[in-house]
């Protein structure tokens, strides 16, 4: 009789065993199924991420992103900065402190496709050096939706000599939220008056150097 019940509890303890093993079975394969369906999900989310990025990437460079151009003429400037949301243009003329500027510029158009980078020279642009007050030379315009959002004007903010480094002025332009700039500033861009700098707005009286 014992070994009766003592079969019984066994079999009842080996029933409920196989319950439990068979509920927690269940339970991780719904959790793979879950999990297989949340990668579908973000896979999907990121190829349709990459799909744009790759459509933006062929607008810009259809736009001339990625290099480092000379413009010719003040129209050639209005068309450019409405075409593209972020425009870095040098103000230069033919000197040595603009070739510095030149060779660094010529680094950073190719690592920041996002951004416009060309050079314009000031002393054949009257109408844009006395509307946007372009006095020092060399002079880089931060342009964002068509407006000017700040300037780096000579060589002050990039420790004040020629051997600045390409990562600084990249630092300085990112400030300004002008290219995708991921590092870490502890200084803060300052406000500068914005100046719209789309065709046929009211010019300013200054001479450019």
């Amino acid at each position: 009789m014992e070994n009766r019940v003592q079969e019984i509890i066994e079999q009842q303890v080996l029933t409920v065993a196989k319950a439990v093993e068979d509920k927690i079975d269940d339970e991780i394969a719904a959790l793979e199924k879950l999990d297989l369906d949340d990668i579908d999900v973000l896979r999907e989310r990121r190829l349709q991420q990459m799909k744009k990025m790759a459509e933006k990437r062929g607008r810009w460079v259809s736009l001339g992103h990625g290099e480092y151009s000379e413009i010719f003429s003040e129209k050639d400037f209005f068309s450019i900065v409405k075409a593209s949301d972020r425009v870095v243009c040098h103000f230069f003329r033919e000197n040595w402190p603009c070739k510095v500027v030149d060779k660094h510029l010529g680094i950073l158009a190719k690592q920041h496709i996002e951004t416009r980078f060309i050079k314009i020279q000031a002393e054949k642009s009257p109408f844009l050096a006395e509307k946007l007050k372009i006095v020092v030379l060399p002079t880089i315009a931060l342009i964002k939706n068509a407006k000017v959002d700040d300037y780096v004007v000579g060589f002050d903010e990039l420790g004040g000599s020629d051997d600045f480094s390409t990562e600084e002025l990249e630092e300085r332009i990112g400030r300004a939220q002008v290219i995708f700039f991921e590092g870490e500033s502890s200084l803060k861009p300052s406000k500068p008056q914005t100046r719209n700098v789309r065709h046929g707005s009211k010019s300013h009286g200054s001479d450019s150097e």
